[in-house]
Formats: C-alpha cells, structure tokens, sequence
C-alpha cells in the first residue's frame, strides 16, 4: 500500500473546526496518491466510550488538497464532489471535536487512496465504508491534532457533552 502525506495547519483544532466554533471541516493537504479517488474518516479514539467517528467521506476525485468548509450533506458537488457517511453523531457530514471540558483529546484524520468509486449510499456509517476500502485502498495516510474545551459556552439546561 503507497504512503500518503497528510497535513492540516494546525497541531491543536482551531476553534472555526469544533463544536465551540462553526463546525467547519479542516483543510487537508494530500500528496503521493496516484489513484483516482480519496477516502477520509476523522476519528477521537479517546472518547470516553471508545472510538467516536466525527466524519467519512468517500469518492472525492484525487486532489492536493480536500478544501475547508465541505457542506453536510449525504451528495455534494461543491466545493468538491463527495459522498458523505453518518458520523456517531447520527448527522451525515463532518462534526468538530467537543470532548468533555478539561479533557484533551487526539482527533485522527486519516485518508486512503482508492482505485475505484466505491458503491457506497450516501449516509451508509463507517463499517461499510471500511468494508469498501478494504478491498478498493491502494495507499493511506494519517496525521493526528488534539483539543481541549478550555471554556464551554452557555448551554441549555440537559445539552450534554459532545466528544
């Protein structure tokens, strides 16, 4: 399997990336892929109830670069086409980080190559979409960025935490 380099701006989520701010998807900075499409889960493997999945998004046509911002819809064409999965959120789309206040927590972004467009349904959840990837990857690569809810906005009374 190719090595992929994998890179946002940031070793810790800006605020513009989490559940404290807008909830926008990072930039993610891709090279060595020569296959036609990408992959993407972004995971916290420090959840308190294990591995929480904040986003998987497939069939992105190969590109240097997965922009900020990617609409939460199941289909999208723009700013770059991709088909998007149910994060643990039960939400189709990215979701930022939010783990409990003062609890600093690793959030993976992690992106195969594939050489193929994965018949997938939007809104599928992250066990078909690993299922796919295991027969289609042809490289991957991972980096990894922390976060910690220094200060939590007001919420209402019963919101919970996200993580």
């Amino acid at each position: 399997m190719q090595n992929l380099t994998i890179e946002v701006d940031f070793d810790r989520f800006p605020l513009e990336h989490t559940c404290d701010g807008d909830d926008l998807s990072p930039r993610i900075a891709v090279r060595g892929s020569d296959a036609p499409y990408l992959a993407v889960i972004v995971d916290d493997p420090d959840a308190p109830r294990g591995t929480f999945t904040h986003w998987i998004a497939w069939n992105i046509p190969s590109t240097r670069e997965i922009p900020e911002g990617i609409p939460p819809e199941p289909r999208i064409s723009h700013p770059v086409a991709a088909v998007q999965g149910m994060n643990d959120f039960r939400m189709t789309g990215y979701a930022g980080p939010c783990p409990p206040r003062r609890a600093s927590h690793r959030f993976f972004i992690r992106v195969w190559s594939v050489g193929r467009e994965l018949d997938i349904p939007p809104g599928s959840g992250r066990a078909a979409l690993e299922n796919a990837l295991a027969a289609a990857a042809t490289g991957y690569g991972e980096t990894m960025a922390t976060y910690e809810r220094r200060r939590v906005p007001a919420s209402p009374p019963g919101a919970g935490t996200r993580t």
